[in-house]
């Protein structure tokens, strides 16, 4: 399980299943992108609420997310020059 995954890692520390949980929902699915409403069912959740919880916005995220955000922007700009 969790604790042959993380020797395997070399991580030395007493690893439990929720912080496996945790990671996976916020360094795994939400910091790639996963809404937050795919990665409540994903979990298993019956509120979005419960879900919110692991909803930690990293300045990562936030920086990714202005990036692509920029992207599409500079995308519609130029469609629109060559349009005109």
């Amino acid at each position: 399980g969790i604790k042959a995954v993380a020797k395997l890692c070399g991580i030395n520390k007493n690893i439990t299943w929720h912080q496996s949980r945790h990671s996976y929902a916020t360094t795994i699915c939400l910091s790639n992108g996963v809404p937050i409403e795919t990665l409540s069912r994903m979990m298993g959740h019956t509120s979005i609420r419960s879900t919110q919880i692991y909803a930690k916005i990293t300045a990562e995220k936030v920086s990714n997310d202005m990036e692509r955000l920029a992207k599409q922007i500079e995308s519609m700009e130029q469609f629109i020059c060559q349009t005109i």
